[in-house]
């Protein structure tokens, strides 16, 4: 995965895509300078773009479905009770088998009581990561990452503030809280949840007793299903799921997920999902797919005619931060739009995204 890093979160509508290596998908370089050139493009684009996937109407006086401005990637506050993905009964928790973290991109190895925290968003990247978005206490939102390598990410964003959470370097994982570097203002707990297993937690804006709160509100003994508003039925010959993420932050008015499918060592498409309560219909197509109308542009293929919902197949374009060590920029690409074709056509979305039971 990601945030959603992020952690996402994810960016609701960029049209950059990275090369993907299937077996240890997004060993991306996280340098900062590169992350922050990626943040402020998903900053300055994001908001137009939803706009014109969506055709978000009611926009007088107001931003997105009435937020009075606040962008979905900020929206902390939840109009409704958020999501908790599913618990896969059976399968064991991160803290009994750490090597499960990031083996399986549908199951997430760890999870939250729900009565301490709220989930903000859960990602799950095959063969890296797993990660969840919580908020405690007043809304303080907080970034948690977990992995069986000390592999983690040093830089965190929550929704374009952009923390460093860790100075390059070997990692230390002795369990202190320490404040972040940088201007902006956040705390970080890095530490060993079981033998073998390494976390780091990150609050923004928040206070210590915030991130002991989050800390204790994790389950590690407990699995879930990385569950979406979104099922792919049909996906292009060799090319398997390989992360999924969601973001709930201001369920049930908005709602956002990505899954990437992953082909070669070169190859990746982003599956994207994004629900707005207070969208229109999207029709004004230029490509017809299963029956619903489709809008083509460059890299990506939107199936419209969804109420409220569009979903989105993009590749062929690099992603800085999904790009494997030693991969260059314009390295070939093998996904077409006939592939996104198939994946679109097969794509099932949930009627109602605002009863997470339904999703799958």
């Amino acid at each position: 995965m990601t945030d959603l890093d992020e952690r996402i979160v994810r960016t609701l509508r960029d049209r950059a895509e990275g090369t993907v290596d299937a077996d240890r998908l997004l060993r991306a370089s996280h340098a900062r300078g590169r992350r922050r050139q990626l943040h402020r493009r998903v900053a300055a684009g994001t908001a137009l773009s939803l706009i014109g996937a969506l055709g978000v109407v009611g926009m007088t006086g107001t931003g997105l479905d009435g937020l009075t401005g606040r962008l979905p990637w900020t929206a902390t506050t939840s109009t409704g009770a958020t999501p908790v993905p599913p618990r896969i009964d059976g399968v064991p928790g991160a803290a009994a088998d750490p090597a499960l973290v990031g083996s399986d991109p549908n199951v997430l190895h760890f999870g939250l009581d729900p009565t301490q925290a709220r989930y903000l968003g859960w990602e799950v990247i095959r063969g890296r990561t797993e990660s969840v978005r919580l908020s405690v206490r007043d809304d303080q939102p907080v970034h948690v990452e977990v992995s069986s390598t000390p592999e983690l990410s040093i830089s965190v964003s929550f929704g374009g503030v952009e923390v460093e959470a860790a100075a390059p370097g070997p990692q230390t994982f002795d369990g202190t809280i320490h404040q972040a570097s940088g201007s902006v203002r956040a705390m970080v707990k890095s530490w060993h949840p079981a033998p073998g297993l390494y976390a780091r937690a990150v609050i923004l804006r928040g206070d210590r007793a915030g991130l002991e709160q989050a800390v204790k509100a994790l389950r590690w003994n407990e699995a879930h299903s990385c569950a979406v508003p979104l099922r792919l039925d049909a996906l292009p010959e060799g090319a398997p799921i390989t992360s999924c993420s969601v973001d709930v932050s201001s369920y049930p008015r908005l709602v956002s997920s990505e899954i990437t499918l992953a082909r070669a060592a070169t190859e990746a498409m982003f599956v994207k999902y994004r629900y707005a309560s207070g969208a229109g219909t999207r029709t004004a197509g230029n490509r017809t797919v299963a029956g619903r109308p489709a809008f083509f542009s460059g890299t990506t293929l939107d199936l419209l005619g969804i109420p409220k919902t569009v979903v989105s197949a993009t590749f062929g374009l690099q992603r800085e931060d999904r790009r494997p060590v030693g991969v260059q920029p314009g390295a070939p690409r093998g996904f077409t739009e006939a592939d996104a074709t198939t994946v679109l056509a097969g794509a099932r979305v949930v009627e109602d995204p605002t009863r997470s039971e339904s999703w799958e």
